[in-house]
């Protein structure tokens, strides 16, 4: 790096020792409590759905579920005039017990000295390389929430470009923990969820109604269907075919698809395309072990680059399973062009 670049990089590190309170970022160091989660904050920025979910710091590698709905109606009468009759309080929390396991996560990111070279002309060098590396960590978050399947001890990203194998998301909790709330197959064909005419679903509507039954009434608030880029395409195509072009047409078509079943919908960033996911925002959570994020920065003349090792324990789950639909994605086929399901 020049010369220019080598002194806005040693005032970065040293504005990172600071905010860390260490003298030397050069060697591993770990966050304290408060700048843990200011981190954790500034990353949630950097996401509009991260930001709308939880994410809580937690003491404990293992436990259970730290927030959660009311499993049943708490409310009632009891005659206790009647001999041998007495009130009798409800667990609110119902009597399964969910519970979670972090594991840790490494987000490791580089940036070429040619990179920070060109970057040296902005003011906030600094801001500017937090943002990055901020940006990436909420990404990947998003898309191990979606499409997490397992947490091996050497991730293969050429693999499972998705992260499927670096920790277990929202779907995946739900296969361990609820199987039944995640359909796999339709009546039409074996392992396959199949949406429009003549399908185990005509449509979206159809889908997210027959979805939402499976939810119990006392847990239907504030639900909201989430919802693949490739269902609603299909959905919105169809829906202009059946109604035509003309303006006022499609006026009708756009104002037809505020809702879906009945419910607000909307598609998260990284949403799989088609996926189809019926719960509350809130009921989706990422717990971070407190005192376990660790960092660690260092020039690599080798390669010509700046490396940034970042890690932290975490682990993705449902607060209350109960609340939580959804098709399984990988089996969702629509019809084809030429007649098949696909």
């Amino acid at each position: 790096m020049d010369k220019k670049t080598r002194q806005l990089f040693g005032q970065m590190t040293g504005r990172i020792a600071k905010t860390y309170g260490v003298t030397n970022v050069t060697e591993q160091f770990t966050a304290t409590p408060s700048i843990e989660q200011r981190l954790q904050d500034k990353i949630v920025e950097q996401s509009s759905f991260l930001s709308r979910i939880n994410v809580i710091t937690v003491r404990d590698m293992e436990g259970e579920n730290i927030l959660g709905s009311a499993s049943g109606p708490a409310s009632g009468r009891t005659n206790t005039n009647v001999e041998g009759k007495e009130r009798s309080p409800k667990d609110l929390l119902g009597l399964d017990a969910f519970k979670y396991k972090l594991y840790q996560t490494d987000s490791d990111v580089y940036m070429k000295f040619s990179t920070l070279d060109v970057w040296s002309k902005f003011k906030d060098f600094a801001q500017r390389y937090a943002k990055y590396v901020q940006q990436r960590i909420a990404n990947d978050r998003e898309i191990i929430g979606f499409f997490g399947e397992d947490a091996v001890a050497d991730t293969n990203l050429t693999n499972f470009p998705l992260m499927q194998d670096v920790n277990k998301g929202w779907m995946q909790y739900m296969r361990e923990n609820l199987p039944a709330n995640i359909l796999t197959t339709g009546e039409q064909q074996e392992g396959e969820l199949r949406i429009g005419a003549d399908g185990d679903f005509l449509n979206l509507d159809h889908a997210v109604v027959e979805m939402a039954a499976g939810i119990p009434q006392y847990l239907k608030k504030g639900l909201v269907a989430l919802i693949g880029t490739d269902l609603v395409g299909r959905e919105k195509s169809d829906l202009y075919k059946a109604l035509g072009q003309k303006p006022t047409e499609k006026t009708m078509a756009a104002a037809s698809l505020t809702t879906f079943g009945g419910l607000p919908w909307e598609t998260p960033s990284n949403f799989p395309g088609r996926g189809l996911m019926i719960t509350s925002l809130k009921n989706l959570s990422i717990y971070v072990q407190e005192g376990t994020w660790r960092r660690h920065i260092k020039e690599k003349p080798e390669k010509n680059r700046v490396e940034d090792y970042n890690s932290r324990n975490e682990d993705y789950l449902v607060e209350t399973p109960e609340k939580f639909v959804a098709l399984d994605f990988k089996n969702v086929k629509l019809r084809q062009p030429d007649d098949t399901w696909g």
